[in-house]
């Protein structure tokens, strides 16, 4: 009979285990060196992404990509070039507010058979520039302070209307270079005259100061009288028969549209100038059509160059010195009240 042998149990070496928070030596120089080239690859395909965004951009600069478009440069381009580039409200046709009561700059003539003609030298010049751009014209008049609303709500292309270019309608419109020089003059009637040796008489609380709603006059009447009681009207001609009557001690109104009507009513007198630092009359574009801006200078350079603005002028005083009427009219070509 065998005797099984009885080994001595098998004896396993167990290590000690490994610390959590530990590591040798070489197996941490082995993970820093892991963790070096992950950082490097990082950063590698970050410099590619950026290579890839500037071919973006180049070709976003040269017109293929979806970036805005470059502002094109109106000053450089030939007429037939800057003509193709504008755009108005009605495409081929410039469309023009005006106050058809401010003789010579623009009223109604009454031609020969009685009716009623739209006159002045700003209307002459709206159809010079309408023919220098290659437009059809339309003119539609209204009260002064409708000329800027217009303009500013975009309705209308242009407006003339004796605008100066107060910087306070910079916001409503672009000016055109000034095309005509002129002043801004106190009036009264000549009996009234030697009350007023400044415009420090007239800033008096006992005196009623007319000017048009709206315009520079008006600015000046509170700039220079603001003690007085300053009546504001509507129109220039309501501002005349409120002088011619009494019921006006004094107005403020531009100098050459004074002039105009004083030889209509001899008994107004000019009696003072106003200091007024922008001295001139502009037309008003609508704010940011650089294009059409750019060719309505072009076409009063042009016509001041060829001597037509002189002869619009010329005539304008003339038409100014008849029988006119100064305001908007019905469809029956009446003056309306």
């Amino acid at each position: 009979m065998f005797r099984r042998e009885v080994l001595p149990p098998l004896e396993i070496q167990r290590k000690p285990p490994r610390d959590r928070g530990s590591m040798k030596k070489g197996d941490c120089d082995t993970m820093k060196k892991f963790l070096a080239l992950i950082l490097t690859l990082a950063m590698a395909l970050s410099v590619t992404a950026c290579g890839g965004s500037d071919d973006t951009v180049d070709d976003t600069a040269d017109g293929e990509g979806s970036g805005t478009e470059e502002t094109a440069d109106y000053a450089s381009m030939t007429d037939d070039e800057l003509k193709a580039a504008i755009t108005t409200v009605e495409g081929g046709k410039l469309t023009v507010a005006t106050s058809p009561d401010f003789a010579p700059y623009e009223f109604y003539a009454i031609d020969e058979n009685g009716d009623p003609q739209l006159a002045g030298f700003d209307m002459d010049l709206a159809q010079y520039i309408a023919d220098y751009l290659g437009l059809s014209l339309e003119i539609v008049p209204m009260d002064f302070d409708g000329t800027i609303m217009e303009l500013q709500n975009g309705n209308v292309d242009l407006g003339m209307a004796g605008y100066s270019p107060d910087p306070k309608r910079a916001d409503s419109m672009d000016f055109s270079d000034i095309y005509i020089t002129g002043g801004q003059s106190f009036v009264c009637v000549e009996s009234n005259k030697d009350l007023f040796t400044s415009l420090e008489d007239a800033n008096n609380a006992d005196y009623q100061i007319g000017a048009q709603v709206g315009s520079i006059q008006a600015d000046l009447a509170h700039e220079n009288t603001p003690d007085a009681d300053i009546i504001e009207l509507a129109k220039v001609p309501d501002i005349i028969a409120e002088l011619v009557t009494g019921k006006l001690d004094g107005a403020f109104i531009e100098t050459m549209v004074a002039e105009s009507y004083a030889t209509q009513y001899p008994e107004l007198c000019l009696v003072l100038e106003v200091p007024y630092d922008a001295e001139g009359s502009v037309v008003g574009v609508t704010k940011g059509n650089a294009a059409l801006l750019e060719g309505v200078n072009r076409a009063i350079a042009a016509a001041k160059e060829d001597g037509s603005f002189d002869q619009y002028v010329l005539t304008a005083n003339e038409l100014a010195s008849g029988d006119i009427i100064e305001g908007l009219v019905d469809e029956n070509g009446e003056a309306v009240q």
